[in-house]
């Protein structure tokens, strides 16, 4: 584009509005490159992200071995369909399943799409090996959960703005609260035509709600004793996010370097998205063992695009970066600063009345209601002051930056945070 030809972020925004659906409602902020943790508007203004466009971006932007193996890919093969095998796949199929612990993987391409094909693979499964009565098995979910926005999915959210007027709903599922074991426990005593428990580790877009220490423990136990399939949606939280390979494993030790301390809760069905490619391509993946993966014979799922060659190749860069980069051991080591640092804060402050999180996963709660544009206000000014992050639910600010971030960088991103609320007390 030459200077003639240039065009400002108010005319890119127009853009939008005129010829796109408005079912996204962004910060008045018009990007066109990044790099690492930072992203630089059309205007020239760097700023921190601070979302990571919600946690895809975990390895940083356009990282250089992941763009590397994206363009070599690109140069050579791209989509073969699976009516063919390619020369990619298997090497990824391989690389993924022994490095999350599992017999088999099914690629697909987002996290909503992972999420439809794990309910499909619980529901078959339940039919076919625990004989549940074929039309009649029940999935259980939680309130204030978000695993997509798909006609299935919104059938068992509770937020009404992604429900409204879009329904009938599909059937099939039971809503608990969440970080409830004594409501999971009722349901299982009281109803045998249990398949699945699906649940986030951590509920993200619900504002970073962590649970009990032991609860995906217990729930695993659980759904051990009643022969229910255990679904952990880490579409968010995965990928060295919160401080861990998985959300799932806490803090712990093991061959993967996920430094884990106490017991891994290893889900029955593993759904990943996101982060897999570090933002450069969609890809998604569910991961089962052998006696729940291969009820899916030929032809009863699929996806054109699903395990082509481009993913594949951009997949095992971006997830062999993590393990290269230390990623899971900063994302710990910097949340835990993160969030002292924050709380040191909070202590004087008027309004934000708490900081909660794991690993670089993070929120602070604005003292407002769910209602006000006080949080909407904050991440304007925050915008302002080189910082970008977005509201979730109203009055809470989820804080959620690249992994490849270093303890500098951290801290100033703190002063901006705090110079920014310092703004809004009352």
């Amino acid at each position: 584009m030459s200077v003639l030809e240039k065009i400002n972020s108010k005319e890119f925004i127009a853009l939008e509005d005129r010829f796109g659906a408005h079912n996204y409602h962004p910060l008045p902020v018009v990007l066109s490159r990044g790099e690492g943790v930072y992203v630089w508007d059309v205007d020239g203004k760097k700023y921190y992200d601070f979302l990571s466009a919600y946690s895809a971006v975990n390895q940083g932007h356009c990282h250089p071995k992941i763009v590397n193996a994206l363009v070599q890919q690109a140069q050579t093969l791209t989509l073969t369909s699976r009516a063919f095998y390619n020369d990619k796949l298997g090497k990824y199929e391989k690389y993924i399943t022994e490095l999350f612990g599992f017999d088999k993987i099914l690629p697909m391409n987002t996290g909503a799409e992972a999420v439809e094909t794990a309910i499909k693979i619980c529901r078959k499964w339940a039919y076919e090996k625990k004989g549940i009565d074929e039309h009649e098995a029940i999935i259980v979910v939680c309130d204030n959960n978000f695993h997509g926005r798909t006609t299935t999915i919104i059938s068992f959210s509770n937020d009404e703005n992604a429900r409204k007027n879009f329904g009938p709903y599909t059937v099939g599922f039971i809503k608990i609260p969440y970080d409830d074991i004594e409501a999971f426990q009722f349901v299982l005593e009281n109803n045998k035509n249990i398949a699945g428990f699906l649940v986030e580790p951590i509920q993200g877009e619900a504002g970073v709600y962590v649970p009990a220490e032991n609860y995906l423990e217990q729930v695993k136990e659980l759904c051990d004793q009643y022969n229910v399939l255990f679904i952990a949606d880490e579409v968010q939280t995965g990928i060295a996010r919160t401080g861990s390979l998985l959300a799932v494993c806490g803090n712990c030790t093991c061959e993967n370097n996920c430094e884990r301390q106490n017991t891994y809760a290893k889900p029955d069905i593993l759904i990943l998205g996101k982060a897999v490619s570090g933002g450069v391509y969609p890809v998604s993946a569910v991961l089962a063992d052998d006696n729940i993966m291969h009820v899916i014979k030929p032809g009863q799922h699929g996806s054109t695009f699903g395990g082509n060659p481009l993913a594949a190749a951009v997949a095992k860069a971006a997830l062999e970066v993590v393990g290269q980069e230390n990623l899971i051991q900063n994302a710990r080591a910097l949340g835990k600063l993160f969030r002292a640092k924050l709380s040191e804060y909070i202590e004087n402050s008027s309004i934000v009345s708490l900081v909660r999180g794991k690993g670089l996963l993070n929120a602070i709660v604005i003292n407002d209601t769910e209602d006000s544009s006080t949080a909407w206000d904050i991440c304007m000014k925050l915008a302002e002051n080189g910082l970008l992050a977005k509201p979730t639910h109203g009055n809470i600010i989820r804080f959620a930056p690249p992994l490849v971030m270093n303890e500098e960088q951290l801290l100033d991103c703190v002063s901006i945070i705090i110079k920014t609320l310092k703004e809004f007390e009352k």
